[in-house]
């Protein structure tokens, strides 16, 4: 049968299992790729904006949560108030009346007073709050029940067009067994073709792409790697030779290896011919893989002679590129007389995807679910000792991990634990022989995402896969793991170079801090002292420049009081009673001008207290007293 007859077969649950079940006849319809792609791009619109409704309606509970609780403070008080009331109006009535008629109740005549008629009609208020609020949480739970509803057929839908996009590999068998055929009769070789798993599915656009660098390597160990009948006959090897192409799945990967059983590289013939073209010298100390690796310079070729299949010097550098652009990696194994084994990894990245939230130097990532194959916690007293060694291993489950800090890799430099994290979260990941255990600094749950490809100024980062969009509009990159794990095996030698380049030249100038609710103040007070030369960084309230203050010390710190979440009063005391920020110089710059909010400032030590709108001059003036004063060593901004 044709193999678009055979796929389609496969698509519809196998031969067995049709016959097993009614004879329903499908029928099939052709589609154009890209009204796919756009279903499945809106499948993924339709995604986020359901995880977006989802944040919004946790906010809703959380906003109802706070409502039952002021109602439940505000029927407080009120209760509170009638008994002060009535306790008023009997005072009141025993110092006018005497106590002549103890049985009479002054509340029971029209002794009311306005003070008791308003706290009568807010205890009727607070009723009417009580009913409104439980509307609310009724409705909230009502759109929480439909948006389980609709997520369950939105992710039915998306694997559906997920299931459209991907191919079984079989689908070519018949292409790639043309190539090796024709390769064949034309070199006088006989040679077979064998499939391992080819009955595994891959995304329609990878293997497109990945169809051309794959024929030509097939061409390859046709012309290269397989020997003659007469030549493998003296070796005692099958007049006919093998080529296998064996694919399977390893994580968030497609591994493809193709392998045959002919000659391998000649690793004399490579170095010669690289001393040839002065890609090394005589005198230089490689290994068979530095040697091997010439074959992917772009001319390189060791044919004698050159033929329509070979020796025009165009050929594995393409390979290696195509697949480079892919995201995936190209390793060669090769024994003398034995054959050569080449392994492409691919990424098996779907557009929606189960993610891990991890925390790397406070920021949020995303790592697909399908790359980790482990998440451990290992005492931080435990990983602090391991990671003292030159080389740290990890053993998990009786395989070793090498241990990596998952920020150094990323290029941010060295982690900063919090001092409550007592235990450290670990990421197991394997990318063939490479097994990982990358250290991250927490963990946030997981979460359906949309991975999105990002623009070639970010795309050409090493270790991101794609972004995605979170509930809040916020963007988090999604990470790829397995091309991280790939490169720890240089990463020690890699590793010195990333901290120089995340530790550059010590900045001497003015380095301050601004903090303020109001952006437009943050960005004028920014551009301003930027102006003169100061290096700054912006805090939009208390607790943002606290975070901010972990890795960051500023020589001046210039405060607002009013602010969310943390005042500027708050900030300058926590400061103040902090030992490694007291004595940074502190100038407040607030409305408020009155005598005050200026000594409660200076009780705390604040240095310099300012108004708004400030005097250029005076602030700057006061900035290089203060810095000048607390660190001698400065003499200009």
């Amino acid at each position: 049968e044709l193999p678009e007859e055979a796929a389609a077969e496969a698509a519809l649950g196998g031969e067995a299992e049709r016959r097993a079940g009614s004879r329903i006849q499908y029928e099939l319809v052709r589609v154009r790729a890209d009204l796919l792609e756009h279903a499945l791009n809106y499948a993924g619109e339709v995604g986020i904006y359901r995880s977006r409704l989802e944040q919004q309606v946790t906010t809703i509970n959380f906003n109802l949560g706070e409502l039952e609780q002021t109602v439940v403070r505000l029927r407080d008080q009120l209760r509170k108030l009638e008994i002060e009331t009535e306790a008023q109006i009997r005072s009141q009535y025993v110092q006018q009346e005497g106590v002549a008629n103890p049985d009479f109740d002054p509340l029971e005549l029209d002794q009311f007073s306005t003070m008791q008629q308003l706290s009568r009609a807010l205890a009727e208020s607070v009723g009417d709050l009580v009913s409104i609020q439980g509307l609310l949480t009724n409705q909230a739970r009502e759109a929480e029940t439909l948006l389980l509803q609709q997520s369950r057929v939105t992710t039915e839908l998306q694997d559906g067009l997920m299931r459209t996009r991907m191919v079984p590999f079989s689908r070519h068998a018949q292409r790639l067994r043309r190539v090796v055929r024709q390769t064949a009769d034309e070199e006088h070789k006989q040679v077979e073709l064998r499939f391992i798993g080819a009955e595994g599915e891959m995304d329609r656009q990878v293997l497109e792409r990945v169809l051309a660098p794959l024929e030509h390597m097939l061409r390859n160990s046709v012309v290269h790697g397989i020997e003659t009948a007469k030549v493998r006959k003296q070796r005692k090897k099958p007049e006919t030779g093998t080529i296998t192409i064996a694919l399977h799945r390893e994580g968030s990967e497609v591994v493809m290896e193709v392998m045959d059983d002919g000659a391998g590289l000649n690793i004399k013939a490579i170095r010669k011919k690289a001393e040839q073209l002065k890609l090394t010298t005589k005198d230089a100390r490689l290994t068979e893989r530095d040697i091997m690796a010439f074959i992917l310079e772009p001319g390189f070729s060791t044919a004698e002679q050159v033929t329509q299949t070979a020796g025009r010097g165009v050929g594995m550098d393409v390979v290696a590129s195509e697949i480079k652009l892919l995201n995936g990696s190209f390793r060669m194994d090769s024994t003398e007389g034995q054959g050569v084994k080449f392994t492409v990894r691919l990424p098996f990245t779907l557009s929606i995807t189960q993610a891990l939230m991890v925390t790397v130097a406070e920021q949020p990532y995303g790592v697909p679910l399908p790359a980790i194959e482990a998440i451990a916690r290992i005492p931080r007293v435990q990983l602090e000792q391991l990671m003292a060694g030159e080389n740290p291993i990890y053993t998990y489950g009786g395989r070793p991990y090498r241990l990596q800090h998952l920020s150094v890799l990323l290029g941010i430099g060295a982690p900063q634990f919090p001092e409550e994290l007592h235990t450290i979260p670990l990421l197991l990941v394997r990318s063939g022989d490479a097994s990982t255990a990358l250290i991250t600094e927490g963990m946030q749950g997981s979460r359906e995402v949309v991975v999105k490809a990002v623009g070639p100024q970010v795309g050409s980062i090493r270790g991101l896969s794609g972004a995605t969009i979170l509930g809040d509009g916020s963007i988090l990159l999604i990470l790829d793991v397995t091309a991280l794990a790939r490169t720890v095996e240089l990463a020690a030698a890699e590793q010195p170079v990333v901290e120089e380049r995340a530790a550059p030249e010590e900045d001497v100038r003015t380095f301050a801090m601004v903090v303020d609710d109001s952006i437009t103040v943050r960005r004028v007070t920014q551009r301003l002292l930027e102006r003169y030369g100061m290096r700054v960084i912006t805090a939009k309230d208390g607790v943002d420049a606290l975070s901010l203050l972990q890795e960051n010390m500023p020589d001046v710190m210039l405060l607002d009081i009013e602010m969310p979440r943390m005042d500027g009063y708050e900030l300058a005391q926590h400061m103040r009673n902090d030992e490694r920020f007291k004595n940074i110089p502190i100038i407040m710059i607030t409305s408020r001008t009155g005598e005050k909010h200026r000594n409660r400032a200076m009780e705390i030590g604040v240095n310099k207290y300012l108004g708004k709108p400030y005097q250029e001059a005076e602030l700057l003036e006061n900035i290089q007293e203060l810095v000048g004063k607390f660190n001698p060593q400065r003499t200009s901004w």
